[in-house]
């Protein structure tokens, strides 16, 4: 397998280049900012804004990568006092030794910087605490093999891109995205091509398409 290749993007953040695959892990327009926008702003920010009472959030992604959103979300949980429940799935979990030359760490306050090599230190396939408010489990369980039902608020779906690995973004694997939400949950991607959104809306859901982060003009959020 070619070695995964560290990048600069264009706000300063650090993506992996996989080489197999010519493909970058967050989009080289800024990959802070795209997580920051897409997951954030427009998944946990805006589920959490919809659901003011609601204080106790689970949320299912597909693909831990990097750990920059469960990073950014640990974050969000401690300032917004929310209680976090994480489930990602990553069949092909990158090496201890590339996360450790990622400059991540560096963009976050010096409190939560121990956060992120713990995230990546911790056990595999059993649920960890890492703060009082936010646990997490990793997988290294597909989509194709995901069997949830009703379980989560909300999906970060941050697989690589349709042309990449078309499988993830067809009917059959959208469909095991989707049955884990919970009536009203919310499923957020930076992906906003066509025949993926007419996918979402075969399963009974609600599609918006709305502003992307920079690089792209538009991104898909979908409504249970």
């Amino acid at each position: 397998m070619k070695p995964l290749k560290i990048i600069e993007t264009g706000d300063g953040s650090h993506t992996l280049f996989n080489e197999a695959l010519n493909e970058t892990y967050h989009s080289t327009h800024g990959a802070l900012t795209e997580s920051q926008h897409v997951f954030i702003k427009e998944g946990l920010s805006y589920y959490s804004d919809k659901n003011p009472d609601k204080k106790k959030i689970s949320i299912l992604e597909i693909g831990f990568g990097t750990g920059l959103n469960a990073m950014l979300t640990l974050q969000a949980a401690i300032e917004k006092n929310l209680e976090i429940f994480y489930y990602t799935l990553e069949p092909y979990p990158v090496e201890t030794e590339v996360i450790e030359k990622l400059n991540y760490k560096s963009l976050f306050e010096e409190t939560y910087q121990p956060y992120y090599n713990q995230l990546h230190e911790l056990p595999w396939e059993v649920e960890n605490k890492v703060v009082d408010n936010f646990s997490i489990v990793k997988t290294t369980t597909g989509l194709e093999n995901l069997s949830f039902s009703e379980q989560f608020d909300l999906v970060y779906f941050d697989a690589f891109a349709p042309r990449k690995q078309p499988e993830l973004w067809e009917v059959a694997s959208l469909k095991n995205a989707i049955t884990p939400l919970k009536a009203k949950g919310v499923l957020v991607t930076y992906c906003a091509m066509g025949a993926f959104k007419r996918n979402l809306k075969s399963l009974d859901v609600l599609v918006e398409s709305i502003p992307g982060p920079p690089g792209k003009r538009e991104m898909t959020r979908a409504i249970k």
